[in-house]
């Protein structure tokens, strides 16, 4: 009864499978973006909150930094400094969500409000990037 074709479809099976033909792409964006967190953030950290307030080194002027973010080189690498995090975050959160509240079962839901939000966020990094004057 009811073991015809088809009687044990999943529902949002061709989703999921969209996701797991995404995994490896997941996964790079998930590296980078948390080599970026390890090596980049704390070397703007240092900068900004030990090395130009305690006068070890002299600050860039405003009129310089104005001038290197009319570079698109500089545009694209503060891009990918907000950005790539921000894909690493969505990672982590996703299998967090997965494993600390065993909700694997949301997968498709989970992964758009994840990576979702990451996407938001580099879209909006991008327009405040490229609208700077």
């Amino acid at each position: 009864m009811g073991g015809g074709h088809g009687a044990h479809r999943v529902v949002g099976g061709e989703g999921i499978k969209a996701v797991h033909k995404l995994t490896p792409l997941l996964w790079g964006l998930f590296s980078a973006g948390g080599t970026v967190a390890a090596f980049l953030f704390p070397a703007h950290m240092f900068l900004t909150v030990v090395a130009y307030p305690y006068g070890w080194l002299r600050p860039p002027s405003y009129d310089y930094l104005i001038h290197m973010l009319h570079s698109p080189w500089v545009r694209v690498y503060f891009l990918g400094f907000v950005s790539l995090p921000l894909f690493h975050w969505a990672h982590r959160f996703r299998y967090t969500l997965y494993d600390g509240l065993q909700i694997k079962h949301l997968t498709l839901l989970i992964v758009t409000l994840c990576y979702g939000s990451a996407i938001v966020g580099t879209i909006f990094a991008a327009y405040v990037l490229w609208s700077l004057p």
